[in-house]
């Protein structure tokens, strides 16, 4: 006779490696004990793997500091700005699959039902705080990367409104390190030299250092191996470093 007991959701072993290395390597830098799992989702997501979210949500929540409910909801909330972040820079499909997958896993009593964007507004406070974020991250390059727009002003207005306004400048849950992680993750799984280069030096700029840098993007290195992702368009951390 059948067993009505839910099955307990597990960890490939494989994926709980990757999950581990990665962890791990994030040991040697200055970027804190958490920010691996966002350059993970950022990666995942990213590259063709966003269903693996589940195992990733799995993984942390067999820690002992997420052993409470208000400790899962604030680790979801993490991981769902991380996604929100995500759709600016991959579209909105893959980010849909990652939450949904985690949502799969989530115990009810776990599930945090705040909404984090629901008085935004497309306003001068919008624009500013836009303008102020994607001033840090290009510096004495923002009115140049901005004019690459003046044939396209969609786009430009997209990126000053939307990708940074709505986005990328939003701080009530993730800070400026956490965001800039995800962004240069979420463009560098992409295998896009450009753009990775432009965040390889807003990183720097927002105090990253160089080595911290080299391992994140070592890193991602992991996770597109283990998705079988061809990286092979993206400046070392080194060639950036004279633009910082």
């Amino acid at each position: 006779m059948a067993s009505n007991t839910p099955t307990t959701p597990t960890i490939r072993p494989e994926v709980s490696a990757l999950f581990q290395s990665v962890e791990q390597a994030f040991t040697t830098t200055s970027l804190g004990e958490n920010r691996w799992y966002l350059l993970t989702l950022a990666a995942l997501v990213g590259g063709t793997e966003p269903l693996l979210a589940d195992q990733l949500y799995l993984y942390i929540i067999n820690k002992p500091n997420c052993q409470q409910s208000d400790q899962r909801q604030k680790l979801v909330r993490t991981l769902r700005e991380t996604l929100v972040k995500l759709v600016s820079i991959i579209g909105v499909c893959k980010p849909l699959e990652g939450i949904l997958a985690i949502a799969k896993v989530e115990r009810p009593e776990d599930r945090d039902y705040s909404f984090s964007r629901k008085d935004w507004a497309n306003n001068s406070e919008n624009h500013d705080r836009g303008m102020d974020w994607l001033r840090k991250i290009y510096t004495h390059n923002t009115d140049k990367t901005l004019s690459l727009f003046d044939a396209h002003k969609d786009f430009r207005w997209i990126s000053t409104e939307i990708t940074y306004g709505l986005y990328l400048s939003d701080r009530q849950v993730v800070d400026d390190i956490d965001t800039e992680v995800v962004v240069l993750v979420g463009i560098m799984i992409q295998n896009l030299p450009l753009e990775t280069a432009w965040h390889i030096r807003g990183s720097r700029r927002i105090g990253i250092s160089l080595e911290d840098v080299k391992t994140m993007m070592d890193c991602v290195r992991k996770v597109g191996d283990f998705m079988g992702t061809k990286l092979d368009r993206i400046p070392s951390a080194d060639d950036i470093e004279k633009e910082v």
